[in-house]
């Protein structure tokens, strides 16, 4: 299995373009142009590990288009799993996006109150549906 942790960040700017000292506000209004961080997943189902178990993540502020984008990038990209979360609400609920279901993780407050984390619901799931992945492989 591999369980690729959510990106820092889509956008970087290179070492090679950035300023050597601090930007003095004098200067004026500053513009940034960023480049977009390589994609890793493709050469990782295609290349890499084409009969690897894959998970991915997808975070969104927009709960209206979060499934849609999930279910894009398993097109996309081929792969089994997108862990689906919403900004809002990170830390205690997650969608599982595979190309045939949904399933919604929640920690209800009482899990929340006794320290559980949403991680524990997500590895277990993932876990779960490794081994069927597994068994069906075999």
């Amino acid at each position: 299995m591999f369980y690729l942790a959510a990106a820092v960040s889509d956008f970087y700017i290179p070492v090679s373009e950035m300023p050597e000292h601090k930007i003095h506000s004098s200067g004026g209004p500053l513009q940034i142009t960023m480049k977009m961080v390589p994609k890793m997943l493709s050469p990782l189902v295609k290349d890499w590990a084409p009969k690897a178990f894959i998970v991915s993540f997808k975070l969104e502020t927009d709960p209206s288009i979060i499934i849609n984008r999930a279910r894009n990038a398993l097109e996309v990209y081929q792969h089994q799993v997108v862990v689906a979360n919403i900004l809002e609400s990170i830390q205690s609920f997650v969608i599982i996006v595979t190309k045939d279901s949904e399933t919604k993780l929640l920690l209800s407050e009482d899990e929340i109150a006794k320290g559980m984390v949403i991680e524990e619901k997500i590895v277990e799931d993932l876990r779960s549906r490794h081994t069927a992945f597994i068994c069906d492989k075999n």
